[in-house]
């Protein structure tokens, strides 16, 4: 009893600290923080929440059936990894652009920021390709032939990411926070580095993918 209950508190921990750099809640916040800045508190708490939530499902499905589904479809992640990597250089190239950033930035109602809640701003940006490796890599290590320990196994997965998706909510929540303080120049200077991060995020992305895919070969 005394082992499993190690083995519970251990993969939690390994869980959280696999998934935090991946998923990057307190970065991710930043780089969303413009597409909700014009939202008032209401909807703005509404899209935080969904974002959250469908994070939440992604790595759900992610751990239980994910990977069957990539094969179902021939997927790979080196190929999600690239085209992931695509849409989000294609939004930092869009915040960086002068006459394109008024036009991306401006969601002032829930109906316009409903549009982008799951796609990309929860996919691939809160949560891509690299945590549904993660996740996969996750399930893969929770497997047993021993029924009870695979359910012990796999529910401090869920748990690590239940924590992982509050830590998500409070970053989204608190970042407006942290950008009015800096003030106006302040604000316009952090949304710069966002947009100029957001870039060079997909870039990364796309660049590991296509470094995979040849690696393949």
């Amino acid at each position: 009893m005394l082992h499993n209950w190690y083995s519970f508190i251990n993969l939690i921990f390994i869980g959280i600290f696999a998934l935090f750099p991946v998923v990057n809640p307190i970065g991710s916040a930043f780089m969303v923080n413009p597409y909700l800045d014009k939202l008032s508190d209401t909807d703005r708490k509404y899209a935080i929440q969904r974002i959250t939530i469908y994070a939440f499902f992604i790595c759900i499905i992610s751990l239980f059936v994910g990977h069957w589904i990539l094969e179902l479809f021939g997927i790979s992640i080196p190929v999600i990894q690239i085209a992931g990597g695509i849409m989000i250089c294609k939004m930092g190239w869009e915040l960086l652009s002068g006459d394109k950033k008024e036009k991306t930035t401006n969601v002032d109602d829930g109906k316009a920021i409903a549009d982008i809640l799951f796609y990309p701003l929860t996919f691939p940006v809160t949560t891509g390709a690299g945590t549904m490796s993660v996740v996969f890599t996750l399930s893969a290590h929770s497997s047993n032939a021993n029924w009870k320990t695979y359910l012990i196994n796999t529910t401090s997965i869920v748990l690590s990411i239940i924590i992982m998706c509050v830590m998500v909510y409070l970053s989204y929540s608190n970042a407006k926070v942290l950008v009015q303080k800096l003030g106006n120049n302040g604000k316009k200077v952090i949304n710069q580095i966002s947009a100029f991060l957001i870039f060079c995020v997909g870039l990364q992305i796309f660049v590991t993918g296509v470094k995979a895919v040849f690696a393949g070969h």
